[in-house]
């Protein structure tokens, strides 16, 4: 069973928007922090934001105020994240990984064209 499956990405032309969800199950997901991670080519996976189980959230100084990280955890344990992306740039270009405690989702990748 994978722990966090991603869905969402794509291709957009800049200044475009996209959401990406991720949907984790477990209660050890709902008291974690969850986020997104993104990898270009030739470059290192670097943070693009988290949020805690409380609601408090980290952004890279690349994305803030173009980028919106919000959760939902449900009674049953059901746990989505969603990545809002908007005023997309080339440079956001890159395969986005969620991420809590060790386990990383299969990747999803967004494209951004000039």
């Amino acid at each position: 069973q994978v722990p966090l499956v991603e869905s969402g990405g794509g291709l957009v032309q800049a200044g475009g928007s996209l959401r990406l969800s991720c949907a984790a199950s477990g209660i050890i997901f709902s008291t974690s922090t969850m986020g997104y991670y993104r990898q270009a080519p030739g470059k290192p996976r670097e943070l693009v934001a988290t949020i805690s189980s409380g609601g408090y959230s980290v952004y890279a100084d690349s994305v803030k105020g173009r980028f919106t990280i919000s959760r939902i955890n449900t009674i049953d344990a059901e746990n989505t994240v969603y990545l809002q992306m908007n005023s997309l740039k080339p440079e956001d270009t890159a395969v986005y990984y969620c991420h809590s405690r060790n386990s990383w989702g299969q990747g999803t990748q967004v494209t951004v064209s000039s």
